[in-house]
């Protein structure tokens, strides 16, 4: 594609120099171009791209998007925000890949990752080639590889998405971060169906108020188009049960389905069990009831099952279809997930690192939960200390021994941070271990028979970021060390 085309749909641009180059790729990463590729200046947290256009010419791209002119051999085209062109040049260079397949798009606090998930299989199990982008990898086919963050630039989107629709992708599921709605990752994404999960407190370091944070969520919704096109309607699919989903559906020109426990909605879910083993709950849709057994643990799971099968359902994938599928599921890495190396005691990892995501977790544990209840919760440096004291008052509230340790702390002194934490809690009674592998090496060694130890905050993660350093850390490979050692302690202990 010559420039002059690619830069035509740009309203109101300035050229500076002649020339009309034929482009080989699209970079906003200086160090990625290579002969012909048109570079785009964006300005980042650190790095301001319009300071590396004269490495990118040299390293060979043939023309430039800016937002002010330059002193370079090639091509300017002087844009008013160069972000919001790079969705837009990413789009049509990429030949409009989200028109040609099936978009879902997954917001929310708390449960996009299972959501998606429970999405992509029930699409995979009617024999669809499915695509997955999410926190914990972008998958295309079979084929996985990983992500920085829960929702990619829009360059690299529209790279994704062309890649799919190249490999025969006919329905991709994404979750949709806060982050990237409000600063326009997603420009030039025509989602068909859009879902929310729940709206809790995060990322107020970003967003500043509650409300803002929700108006940031509610921008997908809003943005699905106002118009209904023939044979291919879109669908806002909206949890019934949280508040912020009155704001969205009048947002929203997509037709709204609506899933929950407590308010009337489309699909509901009525007479829930949870126990050690999973869900059961009667299933109640437009057209019929049906009862419902899965292997997922808790409420917060059913909502997450509830989310999917209506978007099953609009999709019109048949309901025992549906319910086969999610039969079927093992759950998601890091959300709930067991640890189990023989010992009579239940260890769990969860992703849960909000307070409402907290309170979910532990509520399910104290559903099934015989005796104690261990709640190993950190908070992450740099990031929301409002929601610090919150986590360690949940986990106070719903644990009979709360242990706070360090999740992530980056620039800042983990003590510091445990601080902020136990000044929501005094008075109250919980164990500080800053060391993170010594709280879960603690704990194991403390649980007796029918305890439950619910580690919090990393999930499915296999780092800790201390300062500047990234180092390697798996709470299910620590907690299996943990339990090896223990179980080997005991033996030797008994056969003395």
């Amino acid at each position: 594609m010559r420039l002059d085309d690619l830069i035509s749909i740009i309203p109101f641009k300035q050229k500076q120099g002649e020339g009309n180059p034929s482009l080989t790729s699209v970079e906003n990463d200086h160090r990625k171009v290579k002969e012909g590729s048109l570079f785009i200046c964006i300005k980042g947290y650190t790095v301001d791209g319009h300071d590396l256009a004269a490495d990118a010419v040299k390293n060979g791209a043939a023309a430039i998007i800016s937002e002010k002119p330059l002193n370079v051999d090639v091509p300017v085209v002087i844009v008013k925000n160069t972000a919001k062109a790079m969705a837009q040049l990413a789009d049509q260079f990429y030949g409009h890949p989200t028109q040609k397949l099936t978009l879902i798009g997954v917001t929310g606090t708390n449960g996009k990752t299972t959501i998606s998930h429970l999405i992509e299989k029930l699409f995979k199990d009617i024999n669809q080639t499915t695509g997955l982008i999410g926190t914990m990898y972008t998958k295309i086919g079979s084929d996985i590889s990983e992500t920085k963050n829960t929702t990619p630039d829009s360059l690299t989107l529209q790279k994704t998405f062309h890649n799919m629709v190249e490999k025969g992708v006919e329905t991709a599921v994404m979750e949709v971060s806060s982050h990237a709605l409000e600063m326009g990752r997603v420009f030039g994404c025509d989602y068909d169906i859009a879902v929310f999960s729940n709206l809790t407190q995060d990322h107020l370091d970003y967003h500043g108020t509650m409300e803002n944070y929700r108006y940031a969520k509610g921008l997908l919704f809003s943005r699905m188009g106002n118009t209904y096109p023939e044979g291919k309607p879109k669908y806002a699919v909206l949890n019934a049960d949280d508040e912020a989903s009155a704001v969205y559906e009048r947002a929203t020109a997509a037709n709204v389905v609506t899933y929950g426990i407590h308010q009337a909605a489309d699909v509901k879910a009525e007479n829930i069990r949870i126990t050690a083993q999973g869900s059961s709950f009667t299933l109640i849709t437009p057209d019929e009831s049906v009862d419902v057994s899965l292997p997922l643990i808790g409420k917060f799971n059913i909502y997450n099952c509830l989310a999917a099968i209506a978007v099953g359902l609009v999709s019109r994938i048949p309901l025992t279809q549906i319910i086969q599928s999610l039969k079927e599921i093992k759950g998601v890495s890091g959300r709930f997930e067991r640890v189990y190396g023989g010992q009579d005691f239940t260890v769990l990892v969860d992703y849960s690192h909000t307070p409402d995501s907290l309170e979910n977790a532990l509520k399910t544990v104290n559903e099934f939960a015989e005796k104690k209840v261990y709640a190993i919760v950190g908070c992450g440096g740099d990031r929301d200390k409002t929601k610090r004291p919150l986590m360690a008052q949940v986990a106070c509230e719903y644990s009979t021994n709360p242990i706070f340790t360090s999740d992530n702390p980056r620039s800042e002194d983990p003590e510091a941070i445990l601080d902020d934490m136990t000044n929501g809690v005094l008075g109250k009674d919980y164990k500080r271990i800053t060391d993170r592998k010594e709280a879960i090496y603690e704990v194991i060694k403390q649980a007796g028979p029918k305890d439950v130890i619910l580690i919090a905050g990393k999930g499915h993660e296999d780092y800790q970021i201390i300062g500047k350093e990234v180092i390697h850390f798996d709470d299910r490979e620590v907690a299996m060390e943990a339990i090896k050692e223990k179980l080997n302690s005991k033996q030797k202990e008994e056969r003395v």
